[in-house]
């Protein structure tokens, strides 16, 4: 199980430290959720930002491009130092080509779907993606609450992973809790980004911990 706290939860202000602080935690992944202001009404944070974590973390960070146009960011943040990007079922017909145009530069490739879109749409690109980001808010604004209504596409994808002998990762992003956190490891998920509910605590690494023991324990896991 990964657990990875979301940098759009921590002080903005001290991006470097808070990131040094979630890796000191010994969470797995660090989640940098990025925002152009059209694909959804928000604007996060840019390479420079991901380059300033890469710069005093040795841990994976996971780039989610929350963008209508993400091939225009790509380069970028390949050389910002993410090390998966992810983008949005809801692209359509560009999403082959970005899959490919990810692989192409050596980085892992994260597929995403909103809570309305139909988990059927996801199914043509499983055999060519590292992991499927089934969001459990609709994007754009942290600390929302977990809409329990997604836990059924978690069921689908573990179904269709088991199914087609695949291996990809299924995370979920959104208000997500230790309560919450089970309830998806149950279902089938094994990247547990979580903000709000991690970075609000000051002694970060025990709030890691429980979350990795509770999301384990789910599943039968020590």
């Amino acid at each position: 199980m990964i657990i990875a706290p979301s940098l759009l939860a921590s002080d903005f202000g001290r991006f470097a430290s808070e990131a040094t602080r979630i890796e000191r935690a010994n969470a797995d992944w660090i989640h940098c959720d990025i925002m152009d202001g059209t694909f959804v009404p928000n604007i996060s944070f840019g390479p420079a930002v991901v380059k300033a974590v890469d710069e005093v973390t040795n841990i994976p960070l996971d780039v989610h491009l929350m963008c209508c146009n993400p091939e225009t960011l790509f380069a970028p943040f390949a050389k910002a130092g993410a090390d998966i990007l992810t983008i949005h079922v809801e692209l359509g017909n560009k999403v082959q080509t970005l899959i490919w145009q990810i692989r192409g530069m050596g980085k892992k490739v994260g597929l995403a779907i909103n809570p309305p879109t139909s988990i059927d749409l996801v199914k043509p690109f499983l055999n060519s993606i590292d992991l499927l980001l089934i969001m459990t808010v609709n994007p754009g604004f942290g600390g929302q609450s977990f809409i329990h209504e997604c836990v059924p596409k978690i069921q689908q994808a573990a179904a269709w992973r088991k199914q087609l002998a695949l291996e990809f990762h299924i995370e979920v992003d959104g208000g997500i809790t230790d309560e919450t956190g089970a309830e998806c490891a149950q279902a089938g998920a094994d990247v547990f980004v979580s903000g709000t509910a991690l970075l609000c605590h000051r002694q970060l690494k025990p709030a890691v911990t429980r979350m990795r023991r509770i999301v384990n324990a789910a599943v039968g896991l020590q």
